[in-house]
């Protein structure tokens, strides 16, 4: 028996601006064989990183997200601009390690200390029920603060930047103090694979 692929029968396009694509796509999924409706938020992929310093602490930026009006502690995170669109999914490694390098400079002020290692660890799917957005991992370490300090954008409202021992970080998980979706996910990724040990005691 042949295996059915996915399908898109057709798209319609809502709205478009520079970081997300809304439409309404009719698909044909492998596992039903009459198509469905959905609609579908096409956002850019990201960089989520985890800068840890040679004394084992991890940074996090607090900051002000308009659509949840609050400020929240986080890993710093970003876009990546591939140049092709919101859909292209084709981005070369060095691409990637250049944004988290980038990101971690501005939105922090940090930069990997000399002899430092940037450490892909995978991706994930930021909401897949609506968007298709994914989120790369990275572990930056060690990492040091930059003699000119963060490069902010203006579009951000990046409030503090502070270094955080892993038992203050399994606290503030523990105590939902941190909420973050990019940020919880690092930290899983960083605990399943022993980088970051999370449990208690």
């Amino acid at each position: 028996m042949k295996e059915r692929r996915w399908e898109i029968i057709s798209s319609e396009r809502h709205f478009v601006n520079a970081h997300l694509d809304v439409g309404t796509d009719l698909v044909r999924t492998p596992s039903r064989s009459e198509p469905r409706s959905w609609t579908v938020v096409h956002r850019k992929a990201a960089v989520v990183i985890a800068p840890r310093t040679r004394d084992g602490k991890i940074v996090l930026i607090r900051q002000e997200r308009i659509p949840i009006r609050e400020a929240i502690w986080e890993m710093p995170s970003g876009q990546i601009d591939s140049g092709a669109g919101v859909a292209d999914r084709d981005l070369a490694q060095e691409t990637m390690e250049q944004v988290a390098l980038r990101e971690l400079r501005e939105e922090a002020g940090y930069e990997l200390a000399k002899n430092g290692e940037l450490v892909s660890l995978g991706h994930y799917f930021s909401s897949p029920g609506f968007t298709d957005e994914r989120g790369y991992f990275f572990l930056a370490r060690p990492v040091q603060r930059c003699n000119e300090g963060p490069a902010r954008d203006e579009g951000e409202s990046i409030l503090d930047c502070r270094e955080f021992t892993v038992e203050e970080i399994r606290r503030m998980i523990a105590e939902n103090e941190i909420r973050d979706a990019n940020t919880l996910g690092i930290c899983a990724t960083l605990a399943a694979r022993g980088l970051l040990a999370l449990a208690p005691r």
